[in-house]
């Protein structure tokens, strides 16, 4: 879009807070996210045209979706690690969740959002402790899962 084109203009989307969820609730906020998104592998195969010319096509493969990581301030909130619990105890089958990363603007409206499915935590972990430091304590959860997909709100 031209500047002064009467087109309308959209800013990016600035994103202070995100939200994990699970059906409906809400297991924590969390400041920092990545791995939303997907991949397709790439096949390459080599035929032979008409004019006996090689041709090379490139087709999707299989789709492989990232881990996702999120981060946040420690809080008294153990949801994420009696999550991760389930899964140390071998109980993979109930820790897997479908559920939800929303994400906020700065006066805390929902603006985008990424659903994903059969999911259960790979990794949680806590902060790095220094007496001397004046930095937050940072937990972080990556999980797997089987798919997703980013909706409208």
């Amino acid at each position: 879009m031209s500047v002064g084109s009467g087109e309308p203009t959209t800013d990016p989307l600035s994103s202070p807070m995100f939200s994990l969820d699970f059906q409906g609730s809400v297991a924590g906020y969390f400041t920092e996210c990545a791995g939303l998104g997907s991949e397709s592998e790439v096949i390459t195969q080599y035929v032979t045209g008409d004019k006996g010319m090689q041709v090379i096509k490139r087709i999707p493969g299989n789709m492989k979706y990232e881990d996702i990581t999120l981060k946040r301030g420690v809080t008294e909130n153990l949801e994420i690690w009696e999550w991760r619990k389930q899964v140390e105890d071998g109980d993979v089958k109930s820790a897997r969740k479908n559920g939800a990363i929303t994400m906020y603007t700065q006066d805390l409206k929902p603006v985008a959002q990424w659903t994903f499915y059969n999911a259960w935590p790979v990794k949680v972990s806590g902060p790095q402790l220094s007496a001397g430091s004046n930095e937050v304590a940072v937990e972080e959860l990556r999980i797997t899962h089987e798919g997703m997909h980013r909706v409208k709100i």
